[in-house]
């Protein structure tokens, strides 16, 4: 039995959504969104300011396909309404980031800039941070939440933070493990 399949997914205000055969299309205030999937396996219906997503039957891949299906439109929903945000800080001396166009620039440390370009629907914002020793923030936001956590990923894997100083480019919240240096243990 799929938990998460089964859960109803409610509409938030100003969202509305239609399902036209294997098509499930959401229309929000931020943007418009849609999902496919297999009606000879999963229905989707819309009743009482709810999505129902049912499956037909109780093999192992279409109760996989219920959960899943039932995620991508939840996910849909809340973008539509009020977009998905990642945060990256970047830390390090001389380090920072600028915009050009669409277009990220990156210096990190390399002997040439990098140039991160955005997926289609996302838009980057580089700011200053308030943190102490965060040179400047990325932010990237956008409506589909796969897009926008693999543009954050595109942007980290530039620099990821290195466990003795830091220094790197690492999500907002992300906890990065401190290792100690080879002179700390000698005495």
């Amino acid at each position: 039995m799929s938990r998460i399949g089964n859960k109803l997914i409610p509409l938030e205000e100003g969202v509305t959504v239609t399902v036209n055969g294997d098509v499930v299309t959401i229309k929000g205030a931020k943007g418009e969104d849609i999902v496919k999937f297999n009606p000879d396996l999963i229905s989707v219906e819309v009743k009482d300011n709810n999505i129902h997503v049912t499956r037909a039957n109780d093999e192992k891949a279409t109760k996989q396909m219920h959960g899943t299906i039932r995620a991508l439109i939840n996910n849909a929903v809340h973008g539509c309404h009020k977009e998905f945000v990642k945060i990256l800080d970047i830390i390090g001396i001389g380090y920072r980031a600028e915009i050009k166009g669409r277009d990220v620039v990156l210096n990190v440390g390399y002997s040439h800039p990098v140039t991160i370009s955005p997926l289609e629907g996302v838009e980057v914002k580089v700011f200053d941070a308030k943190i102490k020793e965060v040179n400047c923030s990325i932010e990237v936001r956008g409506i589909d939440k796969f897009k926008v956590g693999q543009t954050a990923a595109l942007i980290r894997e530039v620099r990821p933070p290195e466990p003795y100083k830091g220094k790197g480019i690492k999500y907002r919240d992300e906890h990065i493990l401190r290792k100690e240096g080879k002179r700390a243990g000698k005495k």
